[in-house]
């Protein structure tokens, strides 16, 4: 069985300044071996987890559409951000990919898909995230589970990641896959795990997002 990260942040995220050598070797020690690399508005971070780890990598990508975040998931080309929803779930569709919609109903987050954003494009959404280890109360996320139940949509779930500590903090118990059409019926199958993160994680991305804005972190291409 798999036990997976389905939505976690690199280097290549302007507030995240996890290694991907860091990322798989702290896997390996909290006992995940399934990620979906989901990096603000790139896919190189995914890439480059994928060239090293042992286990199964997802490239994805979390895009900065005009309403909100979307997911794109078993992406090959990058998605620009700043496109409406229906544009970004296009595009994603386009490459074979997954539609998934990260904290969508996470109350604090300034970043969640709107609302009705959201209903305009639930016909196809694939995947609704079930558990966000950031998001700050636990009502949010099963409310989010609840709306999944009622529209017949697939669950993920993610640590969301941005710093070592936080990887493992939410997964997926699910059977091994070999191509999407697997992973689909893998994650029907899978089963919720985790808890949620101190709020105080959120600190940490700030902190990184504003050292970068000075030029104080190491230059790697970002973009958020």
């Amino acid at each position: 069985m798999l036990r997976a990260d389905l939505h976690l942040h690199t280097c290549y995220s302007r507030d995240c300044r996890m290694m991907p050598e860091e990322i798989v070797a702290r896997c390996q020690r909290v006992g995940i071996n399934c990620l979906a690399v989901t990096d603000h508005n790139t896919i190189e971070g995914a890439l480059e987890v994928q060239k090293i780890a042992s286990f199964p990598v997802i490239v994805g990508e979390e895009i900065k559409t005009t309403q909100g975040e979307i997911i794109g998931l078993f992406l090959t080309q990058e998605i620009p951000r700043g496109l409406t929803p229906l544009q970004t779930v296009t595009r994603i569709k386009e490459q074979g990919g997954l539609v998934v919609v990260p904290h969508p109903l996470d109350r604090l987050r300034r970043s969640r898909l709107r609302y009705s954003a959201l209903m305009d494009i639930l016909p196809q959404v694939d995947a609704l995230e079930v558990l966000n280890s950031r998001v700050t109360f636990g009502s949010d996320c099963r409310r989010a589970r609840a709306l999944a139940r009622d529209k017949g949509l697939l669950t993920t779930v993610g640590s969301d990641a941005h710093t070592l500590g936080e990887i493992g903090a939410a997964w997926v118990e699910m059977p091994q896959f070999h191509d999407l059409p697997g992973f689909r019926d893998a994650l029907a199958q899978g089963r919720v795990s985790g808890r949620l993160s101190s709020p105080l994680v959120h600190f940490f991305s700030l902190w990184n997002r504003w050292r970068r804005s000075r030029g104080r972190l190491s230059a790697i291409p970002r973009r958020f």
